[in-house]
């Protein structure tokens, strides 16, 4: 379908909202004509949103049409540009309007926008939270270079795109017909990726700021066992260690390894059913982990086995995952987290914004093992998880850990806008908005 398209650029975004809703209206990217006629994509969040918002509804006079953050990215953008008043606008053009858009913008956000008619454009916020990268292959179809950007480098080498690299946070990245230009606009005093990349979002074949993500996960799964067995010492009575898949099997397969247990394949995977972490609603997402995962009973039964997942969150994945275990015969179900204790919402692109619905909040591990029906849990130490993804690339000196330790790298975020942000996108609001939002309202803000 791609190659019937007319043209030889475009943008093009994967679904998966943390603001606004689930609606088609909202499917990105957006869309502004004025000026110059500017498309954009955006993964992230932006956390003065509501500022932006009255800002171009009172002061720049452009109306916002969803309840989407990325259009009033887009917006500032559009507005920054149309102060050039020009009829035709140049690469300084855009980095005087992008260096606006960091001025203003907080949050994390990477970015790719095309402007009819003259080029494509990658930018990433000044922390560096959300990941972007760019390469380039030769063209096929004439003299020159193709060149692409996207969230994971696993995406341009699929397509035999070489050259890869990240674009750097603060940087702006022009893709015009005739030249690649690039600056950085502001500089961090330290860059903060969102570890939580490493840890279940990025694909294992990805690398990421210059960290291989299959080989963080395994040195996880080497830290994971030392904590298993200070934290069972003589009382080891682990048959097998099992993961949860996908993303949890380096972590596994390295901590199996390191206990010198035997590693099985315990679960196998339904590839039709999507991620279940990033599913609306606690029952939708309860319901399709049974249609996801089916338990081997040659596996599980008379068995103590060590289940091994990248994360905790709600608690409805793992509490399920235990049950079917048991249901097919395991004696024992102990359960080991690949990242520490989730507490904290997600303010800066993951869906896990109401802290009422993580498990681990205000609980201890004990607590947490008997929610979720483990007989145990083993979470992973910060401090290891980051040394993991340090280990491959030193000069990174910080993450964003922020759902581990409610430390919000942006410095902006208050208890205020965590309630706000809870009381729009827990699973409780989200089921009350009304209407599938199919069509786009043409509405005024109060």
């Amino acid at each position: 379908r791609l190659m019937a398209l007319a043209g030889n650029m475009g943008v093009a975004h994967v679904r998966y909202p943390t603001a606004g809703t689930p609606a088609d209206s909202e499917a990105q990217p957006f869309y502004v004509n004025s000026p110059y006629g500017i498309v954009m994509a955006h993964n992230g969040n932006l956390t003065n949103d509501s500022e932006l918002r009255h800002f171009l509804d009172y002061d720049a006079h452009r109306h916002i049409n969803t309840d989407s953050d990325s259009e009033l990215l887009l917006n500032i953008f559009a507005n920054n540009l149309q102060k050039t008043g020009k009829f035709r606008i140049n690469e300084q053009d855009i980095f005087s309007a992008a260096a606006g858009l960091y001025g203003e913008c907080r949050g994390a956000y990477a970015v790719a926008a095309m402007l009819a008619g003259f080029g494509i454009i990658g930018f990433r916020d000044p922390h560096g939270i959300r990941p972007l990268v760019f390469g380039r292959r030769k063209s096929s179809t004439g003299p020159g270079y193709d060149y692409m950007f996207a969230s994971e480098s696993v995406v341009l080498d699929a397509l035999d795109f070489t050259d890869i690299e990240d674009v750097q946070p603060g940087e702006v990245v022009i893709v015009s017909k005739t030249a690649v230009t690039r600056r950085r606009l502001v500089v961090e005093e330290r860059i903060t990726p969102c570890i939580f990349e490493y840890v279940y979002f990025a694909r294992p074949d990805s690398t990421i700021d210059g960290i291989p993500v299959y080989n963080a996960r395994l040195d996880m799964g080497v830290k994971l066992a030392g904590k298993v067995r200070q934290a069972l010492g003589d009382s080891m009575d682990i048959d097998v260690v099992i993961p949860v898949p996908d993303t949890s099997r380096a972590a596994a397969l390295q901590l199996s390894h390191e206990l010198g247990l035997p590693y099985r394949e315990g679960f196998n995977k339904n590839r039709y059913v999507g991620r279940t972490f990033i599913m609306p609603g606690q029952e939708m997402r309860r319901k399709n982990v049974r249609r996801k995962l089916n338990a081997m009973p040659t596996e599980f039964k008379g068995l103590n086995v060590l289940l091994v997942d990248d994360s905790i969150v709600r608690g409805t994945t793992s509490q399920e995952i235990i049950q079917m275990a048991r249901d097919v015969g395991a004696r024992k179900v102990y359960f080991a987290s690949a990242a520490p204790a989730i507490r904290f919402p997600n303010v800066y692109g993951i869906d896990m914004p109401s802290i009422e619905e993580l498990v681990a909040s205000g609980r201890s591990d004990d607590d947490v093992a008997g929610a979720i029906g483990a007989d145990m849990v083993f979470f992973q130490d910060l401090d290891d998880l980051i040394a993991s993804c340090r280990a491959f690339n030193p000069r990174i000196a910080a993450f964003d850990t922020s759902v581990f330790d409610g430390k919000y790298v942006t410095g902006d975020v208050t208890a205020e806008y965590l309630h706000k942000l809870e009381m729009r996108r827990s699973d409780a609001a989200k089921q009350k908005k009304p209407g599938d939002g199919e069509v786009i309202g043409l509405h005024n803000y109060k």
